[in-house]
C-alpha cells in the first residue's frame, strides 16, 4: 500500500539538561523563550547511572546541555556528567533524534591534551573519541584550554568564548589598567583583552616544578601604579592564580583582579582565593560555584551567549557571526 507522504515537516528543537548544571540549562531555556524538556535521570546504589527520555524525541533537533563538571547539589561528579552525557546521547540516538548536539562549556579533561610523560594517555582525544562514538552530532562548547583540541573531533566543533564578556565587563569598571597573561601560552588571549579594553600587557614567567603547583620567576612588563588584570580560561587549585596575584602585588600594582571562564575551585583553591590579594574575581556559571565560594567571586552568566549559538546552530545561521569571526582565540 503506497502513502502519500503529505504531512509537511517541521525542524522541533528540543533542550535537555543534564544534572552537572542545571542552573545554566534554565537560563538558556529562558534566553530561547522555550522550556527544558523531562528527561528522568538518576543514580542507582550501585553507582551506576539511569537515564530516560520522557517524552518522545523523534525527529527532533536535540541540544543536551551538561558542562563536564561536579555538582555539589545534584551529587555528580566530573565523571558520573561525563558518563551521563553518553548515556542521553545514546538513548536520543536509539530515540530517532535527528541530530543530537552536546553543549558542553567547560569540556572534560581538556587540559590532558598532549603526552607531558611517558606512557600517558591523552585523555581529551579519547573524550572527544567516545563522544563521537556514542553518536553526538555536533559539539558546543566553551573557551578550551588548547586550539587543537577542535582537532581531535571528526564532527563540527562551534568553540564559544567568554573573552569579550568579560572584557566588556572590566572595561565598564575599572581604569589605568594592565593585563597581565599568567603564563606564554595565554599571551595571545590576553593580548586580544588588553587590546579591547585599551590596556597595556604584561607577562609572567612561570614554572611548574610539580603538578598543579606553579611558580612566577619574573615580570616582563610594567605594573607599577596600575589596575593588574590576571586573564586566565582555568581556576582549578587556584595555586597559579594566587601566585601570580601575589607577584603583581609585589611588583607595585594598585590592586589585583582576576577573570577566568571556568570556576573549577578543586583542593584548596576556595581558601586560596579567600586569602588571595585579589579584590574580585569575575568567572562565568560554566560550572555551578560551591556554596562556600568567597563573596569575592562575581559571576557572569554565558547563558545568553551559549542560547544565541544554539539559535544559530538550529536554523542554519553562521555561529561565527556571534562575535564577528573572532571567536579563534589561538
Amino acid at each position: 500500500m503506497n502513502v502519500p507522504l503529505s504531512y509537511p515537516f517541521e525542524k522541533k528543537l528540543m533542550l535537555f539538561s543534564g544534572r552537572a548544571n542545571p542552573a545554566l540549562a534554565e537560563a538558556i531555556a529562558d534566553q530561547l523563550s522555550t522550556e527544558l524538556s523531562d528527561v528522568r535521570l538518576k543514580t542507582f546504589t550501585s553507582g551506576e547511572i539511569y537515564c530516560r527520555y520522557d517524552e518522545s524525541i523523534r525527529g527532533a533537533d536535540v541540544f543536551i546541555v551538561q558542562p563536564m563538571c561536579a555538582n555539589a547539589e545534584t551529587g555528580v561528579n566530573p565523571n558520573d556528567a561525563f558518563v551521563e552525557l553518553l548515556l542521553m546521547i545514546d538513548a536520543a540516538v536509539g530515540a530517532s533524534a535527528r541530530s543530537i548536539t552536546a553543549v558542553t562549556p567547560w569540556f572534560g579533561y581538556c587540559r590532558q591534551d598532549k603526552k607531558s610523560d611517558a606512557r600517558e594517555p591523552i585523555s581529551a582525544r579519547m573524550v572527544a573519541r567516545t563522544l563521537e562514538t556514542v553518536g553526538v552530532n555536533r559539539v558546543l562548547t566553551m573557551d578550551l584550554h588548547a586550539g587543537q583540541l577542535q582537532g581531535f573531533f571528526g564532527v563540527p566543533v562551534d568553540h564559544m568564548t567568554s573573552l569579550m564578556m568579560l572584557a566588556d565587563h572590566f572595561s565598564q569598571i575599572e581604569d589605568n589598567i594592565v593585563v597581565v597573561a599568567p603564563d606564554a601560552g595565554r599571551v595571545k588571549l590576553n593580548k586580544q583583552f588588553a587590546t579591547r579594553i585599551k590596556a597595556g600587557l604584561a607577562i609572567l614567567d612561570k614554572e611548574r616544578p610539580r603538578q598543579q603547583e606553579a611558580e612566577i620567576t619574573q615580570i616582563i612588563g610594567d605594573v607599577r601604579g596600575k589596575t593588574a588584570i590576571i586573564i586566565d580560561d582555568i581556576i582549578d587549585t587556584a595555586g597559579t592564580l594566587c601566585a601570580a596575584g601575589d607577584a603583581v602585588m609585589a611588583a607595585g600594582a594598585n590592586k589585583v583582579l582576576a577573570g577566568a571562564s571556568h570556576p573549577v575551585l578543586s583542593g584548596n583553591a576556595i581558601q586560596r582565593l579567600e586569602d588571595s590579594p585579589f579584590e574580585r574575581i569575575v568567572v562565568t556559571d560554566s560550572i555551578p560555584l560551591p556554596e562556600n565560594a568567597p563573596s569575592k567571586i562575581e559571576v557572569l552568566s554565558c547563558a545568553s551567549l551559549l542560547a544565541n549559538t544554539i539559535g544559530k546552530i538550529f536554523t542554519n545561521h553562521s555561529v561565527s557571526a556571534v562575535f564577528g569571526g573572532k571567536n579563534h582565540l589561538f
